[in-house]
């Protein structure tokens, strides 16, 4: 029979193939899927990852949109790997992402239509404290009450949508909006436009702050006695505690952390690529950005290349929707059946399969 067998060690190759086998059988798992939906996936799949960049008449527009989508996605996915790797679950940087937009816009909206070059700046780091404050309430909860922080986490999120609801309706409702529920164009203000440094790619100067946090984070977890305490308490915690790693210390700067980022990205998205908080602001990158972490595996590098990939996904299954007539909830199944793949294959690193025979 088949079983599963702990190795004496964990295998380095498997953990380094372990996303490409992943992404391999995603596409063989979304294929299936497409087929019984009654779309050839071949096809779906050549709109998916090769039309965005290939095709002459969607190619143009889709290339714009990429930088867009993966710059969150690979901000949000670089803190949550911080706490991944400490052990610490932060499942709402959905939540987070949406609290850091709100909180940035209503200090553009409380100084409109004032100009100047620190307006912005400072709506970036209001925006990031308020990402910060949000993910500190399941912090506080675990620290004081040991609270399990991906119920809490998660649970804010849908909290944060309501309160988004309820701001563009009431005090950041556009006063000119003809009663829709939004806030004022950010976009039409310079101060507080997020710059567009390179069209044909999507990049705006959110880029370069993403691959600025990225190389701290490497340092951070790779050279400094921080990151090395997180890893220690995510390998083991009771020797992390016995070695002088404070546990409440590792938590509120994990999730802190991670909810800075999402705050930030949240920002960005609202003075850039939305534009204005609206009841719709809420794209879903918070929980995509789990699968990026994933898929990179936990490394500032690998979110990097996982962060392009799944925008590549996100802009090829719009194009899929446009031209193959496929619903919206397809492609997020073929994005999550990317997660479990990862979660399934990474068994492998610690086990492998052998063959056994029974005694008879």
């Amino acid at each position: 029979m088949l079983r599963l067998e702990r190795r004496r060690q964990s295998s380095r190759i498997m953990f380094w193939t372990t996303p490409l086998i992943a992404v391999a059988l995603t596409l063989i798992i979304g294929g299936i899927l497409f087929a019984i939906l009654g779309v050839n996936p071949f096809a779906a799949m050549k709109i998916i990852f090769l039309d965005p960049f290939f095709h002459e008449t969607y190619g143009p527009y889709s290339r714009t949109q990429f930088l867009v989508k993966a710059v969150p996605l690979i901000l949000i996915a670089t803190g949550l790997s911080v706490g991944f790797r400490a052990g610490i679950w932060n499942i709402g940087a959905e939540g987070q992402f949406v609290m850091g937009a709100i909180a940035g816009a209503a200090v553009g909206l409380a100084l409109y239509p004032a100009e100047g070059w620190w307006v912005l700046p400072l709506m970036a780091i209001v925006g990031a404290l308020g990402g910060f404050l949000w993910a500190m309430i399941p912090a506080i909860l675990k620290i004081k009450f040991n609270a399990n922080e991906i119920l809490v986490s998660l649970m804010l999120v849908y909290v944060s949508y309501n309160f988004l609801a309820a701001m563009v309706t009431g005090p950041l409702k556009n006063p000119d909006g003809f009663g829709f529920p939004d806030s004022r164009n950010f976009t039409d203000v310079e101060a507080t436009t997020l710059p567009l440094l390179y069209e044909p790619l999507g990049l705006y100067t959110s880029g370069v702050v993403a691959l600025i946090i990225v190389i701290a984070a490497y340092i951070l977890m790779e050279k400094h006695l921080l990151g090395f305490q997180v890893k220690v308490t995510g390998q083991s915690p009771r020797a992390a505690k016995f070695s002088g790693v404070k546990p409440a210390l590792i938590i509120a700067m994990c999730l802190g952390l991670s909810g800075a980022l999402a705050g930030l990205a949240g920002l960005f998205e609202v003075t850039g690529p939305a534009g204005k908080l609206t009841t719709n602001f809420p794209v879903g990158y918070g929980f995509t950005a789990i699968i990026v972490a994933f898929l990179g595996r936990l490394h500032p590098i690998g979110i990097i290349i996982a962060g392009l990939l799944m925008a590549l996904t996100y802009i090829g299954g719009e194009l899929a929707q446009l031209v193959l007539n496929l619903p919206a909830p397809a492609i997020q199944v073929f994005q999550g059946i990317m997660l479990f793949s990862i979660l399934a294959v990474e068994v492998f690193i610690n086990y492998r399969l052998v063959w056994k025979k029974e005694a008879v």
